[in-house]
């Protein structure tokens, strides 16, 4: 079998722009991100941490690390999904965030899990 095949994390995410939360005239906007990760390789694995890069419009660069998300360390065995939902607040209306996940799969071996880089921004407007 190969070995790509054994570790396999697909991560799909779905964003929000909410503006009950964001304060435009104060810089304050505020998203929520649903994400969706599952298992597509064949060895259960862990999801133990994460990191995020978020940047906003003019290239303001936080990062974010942690063990587990929302509180949570999900073992997914293969063809298990887990879905969480977050946020983040920028000073921009559009901002992005990648990142990765460390797993560890069940057999001990340790592999990061990358989060494609995804865009946060404020519907436009229309008056």
């Amino acid at each position: 079998m190969a070995e790509g095949k054994k570790y396999q994390i697909s991560i799909n995410v779905d964003t929000a722009y909410l503006a009950e939360q964001s304060d435009p005239s104060a810089d304050r906007y505020v998203f929520t991100y649903t994400i969706t990760i599952t298992n597509s390789g064949t060895v259960a694995a862990q999801l133990i941490s994460r990191h995020w890069i978020i940047t906003d419009a003019e290239d303001v660069t936080q990062e974010v690390k942690g063990l587990g998300v929302v509180g949570e360390q999900p073992l997914l065995r293969p063809g298990e999904h887990f879905e969480y939902t977050s946020g983040t607040a920028l000073a921009t209306p559009v901002g992005t965030m990648r990142g990765t996940y460390q797993m560890v799969a069940e057999d001990g071996n340790k592999f990061d899990a990358g989060i494609p880089q995804f865009t946060l921004s404020m519907p436009r407007v229309l008056h």
